[in-house]
This record gives C-alpha cells, sequence and structure tokens, in this order.
C-alpha cells in the first residue's frame, strides 16, 4: 500500500494486457482504484468500459461516463498502443492511420475529456510514447509519427498545465508483451532481445504517480540495459 495512492483512481487505456495490465496490478496494489479502457476485459473485478480507441469521440465518451460511474478520476495513463510496421507504400492507408489514431489521438482524446476532474484533483497524467519516439527506423513511419507526437503533445501539454495537473512523459523500450505477436517475423524481436519486464516499467509510472505534492517527474526513459533504441 502506498499513501499517496490509497483511494485514488487512475484510468488505464490499454489496461487489459501488457504494460497496461501490469499498470493496473500495481495501481490496485498500491491501494488505488483502477478503472480500464480497451477493447477486452481486465482481470475480473476491475472496472471498465468498452471502446474502440480509434474512435476518438467513443474514447471521449468512455471517460466521462468512467469517470462520472466511479466518482471521479485522479490520474490518467495512456498505456494503449498498436503497431503494423512495414514500408510506407505496402501499409494500407486505414492500417497507417489507425495506429496513430491509437497511438496519438487517442491520448489527446481521453486526457482531453478527463481533464475536469484532473484539474480538480490536482490530478497527474502519464503518456507512453517509445524509444521509437526520439530515434527513427525505416518501416516504422506510422508507429513514429504516432510516438513522436506524444512526446510532443507531452510536453506541450505540461507547459500548458503545470501548477495544475502533473504531467509525465514516459519513453519506454521494448517489452515481454504480446506487442510483438502478430508481427511478420521479420519485425520481431531476435531471440536474444534485451526486453523489459513490464511490471518494471510500470514501477516507474507509479514512481511518477506518487510524487508528493508540487514535485513533478517530467520525463522517464525506461530500457533494457542493452536497449538497441536508445539513443
Amino acid at each position: 500500500m502506498n499513501e499517496l495512492m490509497t483511494g485514488r483512481s487512475v484510468l488505464v487505456t490499454g489496461g487489459s494486457s501488457g504494460l497496461g495490465a501490469a499498470v493496473v496490478t500495481a495501481v490496485a496494489k498500491a491501494g488505488g482504484r483502477p478503472l480500464v479502457l480497451d477493447r477486452q476485459a481486465p482481470a475480473d473485478g476491475v472496472p471498465w468500459s468498452e471502446c474502440d480507441l480509434a474512435d476518438t469521440r467513443a474514447a471521449e465518451e468512455a471517460t466521462r461516463h468512467l469517470a462520472e460511474r466511479h466518482g471521479g478520476l485522479d490520474a490518467v495513463v495512456t498505456a494503449a498502443g498498436i503497431d503494423t510496421p512495414g514500408r510506407l507504400a505496402d501499409v494500407p492507408a486505414d492500417t497507417w492511420e489507425r495506429v496513430v489514431a491509437v497511438d496519438l489521438l487517442a491520448t489527446a482524446a481521453v486526457i482531453r475529456a478527463a481533464l475536469p476532474w484532473l484539474e480538480r484533483a490536482h490530478g497527474s497524467v502519464v503518456t507512453v510514447a517509445s524509444t521509437l519516439g526520439v530515434k527513427a527506423v525505416s518501416d516504422a513511419t506510422a508507429y513514429c509519427a504516432a510516438k513522436f507526437g506524444v512526446v510532443g503533445f507531452t510536453r506541450a501539454l505540461a507547459a500548458e498545465l503545470a501548477g495544475t495537473v502533473n504531467v509525465t512523459l514516459l519513453i519506454p523500450g521494448g517489452m515481454h508483451t504480446a506487442f510483438f505477436d502478430s508481427r511478420d517475423a521479420q519485425y520481431r524481436p531476435g531471440p536474444d532481445a534485451e526486453l523489459n519486464d513490464p511490471a518494471d516499467t510500470a514501477a516507474a509510472i507509479m514512481f511518477a504517480l506518487t510524487q508528493p505534492s508540487g514535485c513533478a517527474v517530467r520525463e522517464l526513459v525506461v530500457c533494457a540495459e542493452q536497449e538497441s533504441s536508445y539513443p
């Protein structure tokens, strides 16, 4: 338990799997109340709203619904993320744009909808970018565009909300999650790839969420020691 988290409501996008699920577990263990936006149900007993985050208006509505139903929000963690790697000419336009919608536009939409509650609570936001939000690679134009966007969006938001809502940018490296499972073999990490446990990355998020009043963690880079995509 952590007294700074006790009773705090934390909305986690993508909270049914991967990093999002690790954050849900960490919030609950610390005494907080996780709430989830996802297309699939999270762990038993965790309140959630089914939502396709690519539909940003639906994401806003689902955020408001969860906040109203559960007495407000104290924090938001935008852990949802997708990717379909490939060369620009080979990735269908709808697929390319869905990556940007889920990874960037939904990040802004959920936070926008949550702001009235976050401002009242002097709450916190943690956005999840990627090491590919600071380093571009081939065959990742959609993902890099979205994650570079998350970096810029979050830095601007931190300036905009300074003194009202604490805003933290998380830049994680690769993790042992299902994120890579649906990719073609050429885009999957090799057997010797250095990847983090999502629980360790979630612990960094909890560090940001549990800072005392007046102290803000603006940016965190969390990756395996041999991470090749950073710096």
